[in-house]
């Protein structure tokens, strides 16, 4: 039985349209070119023209899903099941080879309401053969995963442990099974340059719970049991500098998930296609714009699976990025003349915006074998 898994960061699939401190970020350049004495009149073109923003990225994003033809998706940044539903209905079903349903969307603990959801082919499985548990609730206590470094947060040992959530889907197929593990780890961002160090210790707690998580849900059996961590982990060691050379970034906060436990199929990549996410930053230390592709989605597997599956053949779906991210971290000619000449993306797609994300959606395509007694 061979099976496509597919995740994806949708970024901010929403239904309800925000006004942020000092403007949305995807209307601020426009409405910056008018004047309108009226805060209502300015507040009905704002939105006006978000919806029409929200539209144009939708198209992009569902292009994208429909390339990447998975039978299964754990998505990112999903607002509501509704949303989910609505932007299967009318933007992926449109134009993608497959039709989806098994919806599912569990309320987790982002402050800013952006879930983690789940999709499935309406002819794969019946709704009988799926099972889903939400660990929202899991605390650092539970998981196993507090310590000295979490304390110094002001977290408690009873705080809840997940950003968001660790949404277990087990699929029933008679003669096997596969679970999958939906995850999206604390982010890098707190608005200084050492982020991605300060909030590793977060990160390090949740994959300590999934780990938990994993073994609690298999017991003895964990190492021969078909499953796989889907998501947007936030973390990663070894990231892309100029001209596509390895930089080795330190500990990323997900080592509990590798160390004797799953398996990263995306090692057996060359290293400059181990990127799902780009970053053009200015770094005060060294006075400098930096580029840096990350690989910061990742799907791992179960020694079983893995076992099964030597050599999987794996794809990022990149036409949907905007074009100031440079496609081929091997290319030294970065202007922009350059990469708006040569990157190959979907039509209407903008320097910056719109685009399908700021992530690419990773899929692996599997056998999944019986499960030994």
């Amino acid at each position: 039985m061979k099976l496509r898994l597919g995740t994806f960061n949708v970024e901010n699939l929403l239904t309800r349209h925000r006004f942020e401190p000092g403007g949305r970020t995807e209307t601020a350049a426009a409405m910056s070119l008018f004047h309108f004495p009226r805060a209502d009149e300015r507040d009905a073109v704002e939105r006006s023209l978000a919806v029409a923003l929200e539209d144009d990225k939708r198209q992009m994003t569902a292009l994208a899903i429909a390339e990447a033809n998975a039978d299964l998706w754990m998505l990112q940044e999903v607002d509501s099941l509704a949303s989910l539903q609505a932007f299967f209905a009318n933007y992926v079903h449109r134009i993608a080879d497959h039709r989806y349903g098994h919806f599912t969307l569990v309320d987790g603990n982002d402050r800013r309401n952006i879930d983690i959801g789940f999709a499935a082919r309406r002819d794969l499985v019946q709704p009988r053969q799926v099972t889903v548990r939400s660990h929202k609730g899991m605390s650092f206590a539970d998981a196993q995963a507090f310590s000295p470094e979490i304390a110094a947060f002001g977290i408690n040992p009873r705080d809840k442990v997940f950003a968001r959530d660790c949404l277990a889907v087990e699929l029933d197929f008679g003669d096997r099974r596969l679970t999958l593990f939906g995850c999206h780890f604390k982010s890098m961002n707190n608005g200084r340059d050492d982020g991605r160090q300060a909030t590793l210790p977060i990160r390090r707690a949740e994959a300590l719970a999934v780990k938990t998580i994993i073994k609690d849900w298999f017991g003895p059996g964990w190492r021969e049991a078909n499953w796989a961590i889907l998501g947007d982990l936030n973390g990663y060691r070894i990231g892309l500098g100029p001209l596509a050379a390895p930089v080795d970034e330190g500990d990323s906060g997900i080592e509990p998930l590798l160390d004797d436990f799953a398996v990263d199929p995306m090692e057996s990549l060359p290293p400059h296609e181990r990127w799902t996410h780009f970053r053009r930053y200015w770094s005060e230390e060294r006075q400098s714009l930096i580029d840096s592709h990350m690989p910061l989605d990742h799907i791992l597997l179960s020694p079983a699976l893995a076992a099964a599956n030597p050599n999987p053949a794996m794809q990022m779906i990149r036409r949907g990025l905007p074009y100031r991210v440079p496609l081929d971290p091997r290319e030294a000619d970065r202007s922009m003349a350059k990469l708006a000449l040569t990157c190959d993306r979907y039509p209407r797609v903008g320097w910056d915006r719109p685009k399908a994300s700021d992530h690419s959606p990773l899929t692996i395509e599997l056998t999944i074998p019986k499960e030994t007694a």
